[in-house]
């Protein structure tokens, strides 16, 4: 019998026990404080404690709970041993849900007419065909594109920026360093769904609002550690930023005493914008328990070199 061992230091990964064994009854789930998980095979994940996976004798897969693996490869003492993730089909459609709300409330300016409702304000904002409000989407991966293709069908003005070149029908790509630039100084709405990787830790900071248009508003919904808090205060404070929706933050939850949540013209979401659902989870775990005894290939394997 193969066993899975549940990890995470932060949250409680209990939920799926059900979930996976139904869909492979085989398996023996346990959680991390079970003598069994001394000889699992494979770890479910979710930010495992810094050298768990290592303590595994005879571990052969690292199994991530969701799209970003971030959380498992910051471990120094990583094994070199397959790492996976899970790719939910209705990942990308919810997260095209979230990113649409955002970016139609502030092309509708409803940032405005709340704020207007607080002081009894009647302003009724002029409206704008979406092709004139410019939406540049950091990230053209599977989620990146889908997103993109979605704001594109309802009229916007959509460019993206990616690290090599796409061909992406209706949508102005920029690809590289050089050309970041020039990606940002033509968008009115920027959309993070970067991955997180070396190069895009902190990428959101002082030098890349600073280039953006005045005024210019963010919807961040890729990794909190690409997000360096202090400059996103005073890009709001000073005006350069017209707005932010953060739903991922560096710390997670947000702390109740922390100064976001009363940071004017900022919207803060807990990490709502798109999760996988646990029987997609259980599905694909269960499926790549499969393929691991089986000798097959494995679903969505993380190059660990690039952090995706």
């Amino acid at each position: 019998m193969t066993t899975i061992v549940l990890l995470s230091k932060s949250t409680d990964l209990s939920f799926l026990i059900s979930s996976i064994q139904r869909s492979a009854p085989e398996l023996d789930v346990v959680t991390h404080d079970d003598p069994r998980a001394r000889d699992a095979e494979i770890a479910v994940c979710w930010e495992p404690p810094e050298g768990a996976l290592a303590a595994l004798p005879k571990l052969r897969l690292i199994q991530g709970i969701a799209a970003g693996v971030d959380n498992i490869l910051s471990d120094p003492t990583l094994p070199r041993l397959p790492v996976c993730r899970i790719v939910d089909p209705q990942h990308a459609r919810g997260m095209s849900e979230f990113v649409t709300w955002a970016a139609l409330h502030y092309m509708r300016q409803l940032d405005v007419v709340l704020r207007n409702q607080r002081d009894a304000v009647w302003f009724r904002p002029k409206q704008a065909h979406p092709s004139q409000c410019s939406v540049g989407i950091m990230g053209l991966g599977e989620i990146g594109k889908h997103v993109a293709a979605e704001l594109h069908r309802l009229g916007f003005a959509v460019r993206g920026w990616a690290r090599q070149a796409r061909d992406l029908p209706g949508i102005e790509v920029f690809a590289g360093a050089d050309n970041l630039g020039a990606f940002l100084a033509g968008t009115d709405i920027l959309v993070c769904l970067l991955p997180l990787t070396n190069e895009t830790r902190g990428m959101l900071d002082a030098k890349t609002f600073g280039m953006l248009k005045a005024g210019a508003k963010l919807i961040h919904v890729g990794r909190g550690e690409h997000l360096v808090v202090p400059d996103l205060v005073a890009a709001l404070d000073s005006g350069q930023l017209g707005g932010a929706i953060v739903d991922v933050f560096p710390v997670e939850p947000l702390p109740a005493d922390d100064p976001l949540w009363r940071t004017p013209n900022l919207i803060v979401t807990p990490h709502m914008a798109s999760v996988a659902s646990p029987k997609t989870m259980a599905e694909q775990i269960a499926e790549n328990a499969r393929r691991l005894v089986n000798g097959e290939p494995l679903l969505n394997v993380v190059d660990v070199a690039r952090g995706y």
